[in-house]
């Protein structure tokens, strides 16, 4: 199993995924002899699971019945443990796009933090590219080896356990990208530029705050980087419902008026051939936005080097 590789079947100690339905999944380890509680019941790993293709249908011991998902970087953006705050989907889709990342690309990553977004650069860059992370604390560090260990990705990432802001990423010019996620990313602008290649590599940072941004955009300017540009994604969900409109009957009345020689600009009559007409009604879908949106994650700011 890895997280960038499809497998058919489950094997031992692979991490699937036990889809309940769309609000509700977790992750879980598969290994001989286990077992996993659900509310639908109890999942033997060693005759539920391992041989079973993913996405099977597996029934539990009450009777209910899960889903056996193959993870994908998206899935275990939804279901990892947190050891910090993360990024999640909306914004990691833009991150990579305005990155311009692709198989082969090396990209250069601080803080580590949970692993969300590694995940998504490390798909994104398989299988030719390579990802080093930096992560200041040591337990998240050793943490996310582990995690890239087990999914089976750990020949596309070096994890080092560092400080970015005095110590950089540990390479030079062989970077096209760079993401910073650190509470002040002004300071390690420097080490950036130092990481990414020689010339058009794109640089990425993510701040909760428009103070973090302001100094970052002031750094990235003094160390000669151009089309700086800020974004915030506000994602708005829409439900589609069922609505009844009534029809009008304008193309009868406009027909009438011609053919009787009605006067538009005088009162109707009433005895108006369509003075009591009967107007049906039509179903149909609609799109109507929730009520409450989403509100902010954090800003992202892009730029290049020159």
């Amino acid at each position: 199993m890895s997280f960038v590789e499809y497998g058919d079947t489950i094997k031992d100690g692979d991490t699937a995924i036990v889809f309940l339905g769309h609000e509700s999944m977790f992750p879980v380890k598969v290994q001989h002899g286990t077992v996993t509680q659900t509310k639908y019941g109890v999942i033997r790993h060693s005759t539920d699971l391992i041989g079973k293709k993913y996405g099977s249908k597996v029934t539990c011991s009450k009777g209910g019945w899960v889903f056996i998902l193959h993870p994908t970087p998206e899935l275990w953006t939804m279901n990892l443990p947190h050891r910090t705050q993360i990024l999640y989907s909306t914004d990691i889709s833009l991150i990579t796009m305005m990155l311009e990342l692709k198989p082969g690309s090396i990209v250069c990553e601080s803080g580590t933090g949970s692993g969300s977004l590694s995940h998504a650069l490390i798909r994104t860059v398989a299988p030719t590219g390579h990802l080093y992370t930096v992560e200041f604390h040591q337990q998240r560090a050793e943490k996310a080896q582990e995690e890239f260990r087990e999914h089976g990705v750990e020949h596309l990432v070096t994890v080092t356990n560092q400080d970015v802001c005095k110590n950089g990423f540990g390479v030079s010019n062989i970077a096209d990208a760079v993401f910073l996620d650190i509470p002040s990313p002004w300071e390690a602008i420097g080490h950036a530029k130092s990481a990414l290649k020689a010339e058009g590599g794109r640089i990425c940072s993510f701040s909760p705050c428009i103070e973090q941004v302001q100094r970052t955009c002031l750094a990235m300017e003094e160390y000669g980087f151009t089309e700086i540009n800020t974004l915030e994604i506000l994602l708005r969900v829409y439900n589609v419902r069922t609505i009844s409109l009534q029809i009008p009957d304008l193309g009868k009345a406009a027909e009438d008026n011609s053919s009787t020689g009605f006067d538009s600009s005088k009162p109707s009559h009433q005895g108006s051939p369509c003075a009591n007409l009967q107007q049906g009604t039509v179903q149909f879908k609609s799109g109507v936005p929730l009520r409450e949106v989403v509100g902010h994650t954090g800003y992202l700011t892009f730029a290049t080097k020159s």
